[in-house]
């Protein structure tokens, strides 16, 4: 190899370094650690013990895992369509004819709350939903409606968490349905206008098909991101009231952070990870079907 060659190449790993070093520490090596965990039983106190699929085993007997995995199961299924149609619904509007100025202040505002902490707002949000002093509440009362339990009911409690963490992860699925409908070329649905389809008839013949390829990544995205909900439920009703809301990363932090059940914990990351590749590897299957890349 010439000396010339090598300086740059030597120049490239140096740069590739921290970043490598940093997945190496921080991403493969807990990855690795948390899967030989499933197998053991480990409380920090006292030395791991190798208990085979005995993690495992108990997840299938607990009564909190199943239900944690059926309310997370249930909220992706819920959250996904909602915030995908929603994000949708919103990037036609914003794409549709207005002043270029006031498209711009709508991605902003739509797209603000992803930017903003998800501990912080649902803090706010308990506020403005309890029960006794919530401004929700108050608005209804001025309507003569009853007091509502909204963290307080198993429904009420569901509703809330849904709302709070579309509200605020909405947006970037909100972005990437600006960016598919903007890259749609205009001709397209001047040709469409004259031989007669308009409105809807576009919608379900043109647009679609033709975001399909980010609808499919929005989706992906959106699925996995929901299947790790933790931080809406934590703060709002601690997966309460009873476990109507808790879901699967709640069991595993209260298994390793309360019970300091490390293994019990790694074995549930361990199904939730293999939950979300299933799923992922699904829906890449379900796309050769539905996906058109035109």
């Amino acid at each position: 190899m010439r000396p010339g060659r090598r300086k740059p190449r030597l120049l490239i790993t140096l740069f590739l370094a921290p970043t490598l070093i940093g997945l190496g520490l921080f991403t493969l090596v807990p990855i690795i650690a948390s899967v030989v965990l499933a197998f053991f039983r480990w409380d920090i106190i006292t030395a791991p013990e190798f208990v085979g699929l005995d993690n495992f085993a108990r997840l299938a007997s607990s009564p909190t895992v199943r239900v944690s995995f059926l309310n997370t199961i249930g909220f992706v299924a819920t959250a996904v369509i909602v915030q995908l149609a929603v994000a949708l619904l919103l990037a036609i509007l914003v794409q549709s004819r207005m002043p270029t100025w006031l498209r711009t202040f709508f991605r902003s505002t739509l797209f603000f709350p992803l930017i903003l902490s998800a501990a912080s707002v649902s803090l706010i949000m308990a506020y403005l939903f309890n029960q006794e002093f919530g401004l929700v509440n108050e608005v209804l009362g001025w309507l003569g409606i009853a007091k509502v339990g909204w963290l307080t009911t198993g429904f009420g409690a569901k509703i809330v968490v849904l709302l709070v963490y579309v509200w605020q992860n909405f947006g970037f699925t909100f972005l990437l349905f600006i960016g598919g409908i903007a890259a749609i070329p205009k001709e397209v649905y001047e040709a469409a206008s004259i031989d007669g389809a308009t409105g809807w008839k576009q919608f379900w013949q043109l647009t679609l098909p033709l975001i399909s390829p980010t609808m499919l990544v929005a989706s992906v995205m959106a699925i996995i991101n929901a299947l790790q909900i933790f931080d809406q439920p934590w703060v709002l009703t601690r997966g309460g009231p009873g476990d109507e809301t808790r879901t699967a990363v709640m069991v595993i932090y209260e298994s390793a952070f309360r019970q300091l059940d490390f293994g019990g914990a790694s074995a549930v990351g361990v199904v939730l990870t293999l939950l979300i590749m299933l799923v992922t590897a699904i829906q890449f299957q379900l796309s050769k079907r539905f996906v058109f890349y035109g």
